[in-house]
């Protein structure tokens, strides 16, 4: 029983030893000289001016969520579109209600002024 488990822990160490021979010669033959340049801030292209543990607003966080959502609902429509000649009538009609409750969520959500970031 236990042979059949032997494939599985020689992938684990070969795959360990590939790494391990891999990291150390990176250590060892790559330079390790970084300069100014390497060392500067690059995303942004400016110093950073405050403590990167900062507070976000939560409007970020629900601009955020609002786009999760309402993007993992329209990603409903491509399956829903493949077969809807074989779902027929009531399929047709149960998307009309999914997407009619969509409408009213996102209607919802921009006269609440969710959508607005000021």
């Amino acid at each position: 029983m236990l042979t059949n488990y032997l494939p599985i822990l020689l992938f684990i160490l070969v795959g360990l030893v590939v790494g391990a021979v891999a990291i150390s010669a990176g250590k060892v033959l790559a330079p390790d000289n970084p300069g100014d340049q390497k060392l500067s801030p690059y995303e942004c292209g400016f110093e950073a001016f405050e403590d990167s543990r900062m507070k976000f607003d939560v409007r970020y966080y629900l601009v955020a969520i609002l786009f999760i959502i309402f993007d993992l609902e329209i990603a409903f429509l491509f399956p829903w579109a493949i077969v809807l000649d074989e779902i027929g009538i009531f399929g047709f009609w149960a998307m009309m209600l999914f997407l009619g409750i969509l409408v009213i969520g996102f209607i919802y959500e921009w006269k609440k002024g969710a959508l607005e970031w000021e």
